[in-house]
């Protein structure tokens, strides 16, 4: 019995090791995308500072086709993309690939959300001044929308961790594996139990983190 506890314990650790790399990673690659997609579908709306019809609806559209995909559907659908850019098709690494693809465009409609929400007095009053777009992208659209964005990373955060445990569905590794492998198919229900509960105290702590830090840059 305390083998069994020990051994549980081990693979619970690398697991949940395994867990934090692909959604680290992956977080900050897709914010690196989002961010900059989020910009652009604001900046070129209709009446905005880099307004431009065309490039607004075929980045939105993008953006709709890849959102519309299930995680599942898309991981093997980029399977020759993923191999062509970490050399596999499996494990940790072979995951962070589609997991970029699915929370990029995510995070990049969150972030227009969160960038249009600036009051746009204040934007007309830097463009009276003579502010260039790029001076009102960097120091009114995102000083302005920070407590925003946090949250929305924080909910792509959350996300991923529950997409990263449908990648161990097909071999990405993980807390998704350890409970499929484990639990599921060699009916080991503790393992399941242990991981499920892994999984909401992972996600209530980022969520909790999350909250706050928005909340006290929000009244800072």
């Amino acid at each position: 019995m305390d083998n069994h506890w020990a051994e549980l314990g081990s693979m619970l650790l690398q697991s949940l090791t395994e867990t934090a790399t692909m959604v680290s990673i992956s977080i900050v690659i897709s914010a690196l995308v989002g961010l900059p997609l989020g910009i652009i579908l604001v900046i070129t709306r209709e009446g905005h500072i880099a307004e431009n019809k065309w490039v607004h609806r075929l980045l939105g559209a993008l953006i709709n086709v890849l959102r519309s995909i299930p995680f599942i559907i898309l991981m093997v659908a980029i399977v020759p993309v993923t191999k062509a850019i970490v050399g596999t098709t499996i494990g940790t690494k072979a995951a962070i690939v589609p997991l970029v693809f699915y929370a990029g465009p995510y995070i990049g409609r969150l972030v227009e959300s969160s960038l249009m929400e600036v009051d746009k007095g204040v934007i007309e009053a830097f463009l009276a001044m003579g502010a260039s777009p790029l001076q009102i992208i960097w120091r009114v659209l995102l000083p302005e929308s920070i407590p925003s964005l946090i949250l929305g990373i924080t909910i792509a955060t959350v996300g991923l961790i529950g997409a990263s445990a449908m990648a161990g569905a097909i071999g990405g590794g993980g807390l998704g594996d350890l409970a499929i492998r484990y639990g599921y198919q060699q009916f080991e229900t503790d393992v399941m139990v242990i991981t499920v509960a892994v999984l909401v105290v992972l996600v209530q702590g980022i969520q909790t983190l999350g909250n706050l830090l928005a909340s006290r840059l929000r009244h800072g």
